[in-house]
């Protein structure tokens, strides 16, 4: 079963476990969103990448350009360990890291999460990549990743029991839209995967494809 069904599979674990007011709730921001055009706006296939060092689930400043000197980068924007969705794809991830380095590139994963969260995140999932905290989403905002959740949806979070305050470390309520980019050593994106829909992420394999085709 590759990552996409699984994360089908999930989604329709979820919707049943939903109400028909929240089910109702979430398609019309859902909608929203695409409204917004945000995945239009963000950074896409020939930019390229804003200049970031972010620090790792250690403290350790890890910069991209220390990581572009030396391999290409898949870097991955997800919103959150408490995301059942994300814990899906990082752990997909990691099950072709191995393949992902053989074809030349080093893998980042990038949330709004404290350090210490990020720490829980890699010991649930196993994670051997580097997991950054982009606490405040400044550099997902470069990006043009970060939307605003709405209120009518924080206290269904709530509801979820998902903290995003204590998650974050602040309380904006900003999430980024998840999204994987594949970028050159000399920071032009060379593939781009951003969806509004966070049920929806890149597949590992057309990643690997991509960076053994270069």
């Amino acid at each position: 079963m590759n990552l996409q069904q699984e994360l089908n599979n999930l989604s329709q674990q979820m919707q049943q476990k939903l109400s028909d007011d929240v089910k109702k709730i979430m398609a019309k921001t859902a909608q929203e969103l695409i409204d917004s055009q945000i995945s239009e706006k963000a950074l896409k296939k020939g930019d390229k990448i804003p200049s970031f060092a972010l620090p790792n689930s250690t403290g350790k400043l890890i910069n991209i350009s220390d990581i572009l000197a030396t391999s290409k980068a898949v870097i991955s924007f997800y919103r959150g360990g408490w995301c059942p969705y994300c814990n899906l794809e990082l752990k997909a991830l990691q099950q072709r890291l191995p393949e992902i380095k053989e074809a030349g590139a080093n893998l980042v994963a990038i949330s709004p999460q404290t350090p210490d969260n990020s720490l829980s995140t890699i010991e649930k999932q196993e994670l051997t990549f580097e997991v950054l905290s982009d606490v405040g989403n400044n550099v997902a905002k470069e990006f043009g990743l970060v939307f605003t959740v709405p209120e009518i949806l924080r206290n269904i979070y709530h509801s979820f029991g998902i903290d995003l305050p204590k998650s974050n470390g602040d309380d904006s309520y900003t999430l980024p839209l998840p999204a994987t980019y594949i970028v050159d050593q000399d920071g032009k994106i060379i593939y781009s995967f951003v969806d509004t829909d966070y049920t929806k992420r890149a597949n590992p394999q057309e990643i690997i494809d991509i960076l053994k085709g270069l």
